[in-house]
């Protein structure tokens, strides 16, 4: 028998493009000049750790400068290389053109496994990254904003803004060099959260088209769905948590790299995620079934299933065995082309990547305005919103003791309708915006056109075409 070859990430990324633009009718040359990866610059540098020199490698990569900054996190790991940093780049594109982000894409990556490092050493390492890149304008609030990604968070971020602050002492700007930084760093209420909140309000709106639904033999809400989550990292963990605090659905299954948890009457997200952090893994917690295997739980009976740590888990060796009617997609690139062309014939619905996990760029966006603007979200309206609140409830107040018992105001409604929305209440609500209008412009060519029948198609065609649009504003 013939072993069928499993294209790369890259090439994932190529072929899924590839697909879409054979739908469109784009001037010569202009789908390559879309297509391709603008640059990549790859920096060898040494720090002296542990007596001796150790030498790292880093990539930073611009796909597209159709909007500037162009926007990306830095991922560390030593898996990390020049091909999947120009994939991600390109996602990065077409995820910023998906949900209106003014950005074009990027992406960077540095071959370091921070476990394996204090957390001295780890700055040291961040910060000469950081100089590397800063020194030829790969990390500036106008040109390239990078942000947080697997390896990297508000800590790391915090390191690399200060960096850039100590080498441009009178840019004024310099927090907006980067995104994903602490609250008190120029960070934005809601940051960490972003993407995991993002992949909720997702689901809420899938699940608020009966057409959608049908199409995944699905009914009614997430209450009560079933729900199997790869990787429970700030996205699953947060993604989890949300669905089942507020939504009702049940997580059936966390699959981590010590293996899987399972239990058809739900686990407990907060109890997993102490668990990993005091263990190091998901082996020994006690109320579930493990399994040494956790790629076998992949294909365990669940209504929704998250994969939302790693590139290519469902590929085309495990496709054929995902049982799931719902795929939300939360990392970038969790299903490879192979395994998509498994799923769309087997009528698997499929929330790609490029929308489901933009949540984090889309609260980086915000977190880059703010710094811009120099003034947190709400503080200049908030007491006045109140303000003009306390008039209607003095008045309702008024009315109840006139009318008596004719007139009964309900009991949580003053406490509730005074409150003016803070930075937490206004990112979500953008949030929420976004993510619901940028689903709505997928299913739109999702069902109105026959030649698109899944949404990574659709989600392709309608980011390329905004791409394309912003290429001939420019004159090419």
């Amino acid at each position: 028998m013939k072993e069928i070859k499993e294209p790369t990430f890259r090439e994932s990324v190529d072929l899924m493009f590839n697909r879409a633009v054979a739908l469109m009718d784009l001037p010569p040359g202009l789908e390559e000049k879309i297509r391709v990866c603008n640059a990549t610059y790859t920096v060898r540098f040494g720090v002296r750790l542990r007596d001796k020199i150790h030498t790292f490698v880093g990539y930073r990569s611009v796909h597209s400068e159709h909007m500037e900054p162009v926007k990306g996190g830095i991922r560390y790991s030593m898996a990390v290389n020049q091909d999947e940093v120009e994939a991600l780049a390109a996602l990065m594109t077409y995820k910023c053109a998906l949900v209106e982000a003014p950005f074009g894409g990027s992406k960077g990556g540095l071959c370091v496994d921070p476990r394996e490092w204090d957390e001295h050493e780890l700055e040291r390492i961040t910060r000469r990254f950081a100089y590397e890149l800063a020194k030829r304008d790969l990390i500036h609030p106008s040109q390239n904003v990078p942000a947080p990604d697997m390896g990297t968070g508000e800590r790391e971020m915090a390191w690399i803004a200060d960096q850039y602050r100590r080498m441009n002492t009178t840019d004024i700007n310099a927090r907006a060099c980067v995104t994903g930084k602490p609250l008190n760093a120029g960070g934005i209420a809601g940051r960490v959260e972003a993407t995991g909140r993002g992949v909720q309000y997702a689901l809420r709106e899938f699940f608020r088209h009966p057409e959608d639904k049908q199409a995944a033999n699905m009914t009614g809400t997430l209450d009560g769905k079933r729900v199997i989550v790869q990787g429970l990292g700030n996205v699953g963990y947060h993604a989890a948590k949300f669905l089942s605090e507020e939504d009702g659905a049940i997580i059936t299954g966390i699959i981590e790299h010590d293996g899987a948890l399972f239990s058809q009457n739900g686990l407990d997200v907060e109890a997993v995620r102490a668990w990993i952090m005091k263990h190091g893994g998901v082996s020994g917690y006690p109320d579930a079934t493990h399994s040494a295997d956790g790629s076998a739980v992949l294909e365990e009976e669940c209504d929704i299933l998250i994969p939302a740590a790693l590139e290519g888990v469902i590929n085309i060796n495990n496709a054929d065995r995902i049982k799931a009617a719902l795929i939300i997609e939360a990392a970038n690139g969790p299903v490879t082309a192979g395994a998509d062309d498994i799923l769309r014939r087997k009528g698997t619905v499929i929330i790609p990547d490029m929308y489901a996990n933009a949540g984090g760029v889309t609260v980086s966006y915000f977190e880059w305005v703010k710094n811009l603007s120099h003034i947190r979200f709400g503080r200049m309206g908030r007491r006045q919103e109140e303000a003009r609140h306390q008039l209607i409830v003095d008045e309702l107040e008024r009315l109840d003791k006139h009318l008596g018992d004719a007139w009964v105001i309900s009991p949580n409604f003053k406490q509730q309708y005074l409150r003016g929305a803070g930075e937490l209440e206004l990112v979500r609500s953008g949030l929420d915006d976004t993510m619901r209008t940028a689903y709505q412009s997928m299913r739109e060519v999702w069902h109105g056109r026959e030649d698109v029948t899944d949404l990574r198609t659709a989600a392709y065609l309608v980011s390329i075409g905004k791409v394309a649009a912003s290429y001939r504003a420019l004159g090419l």
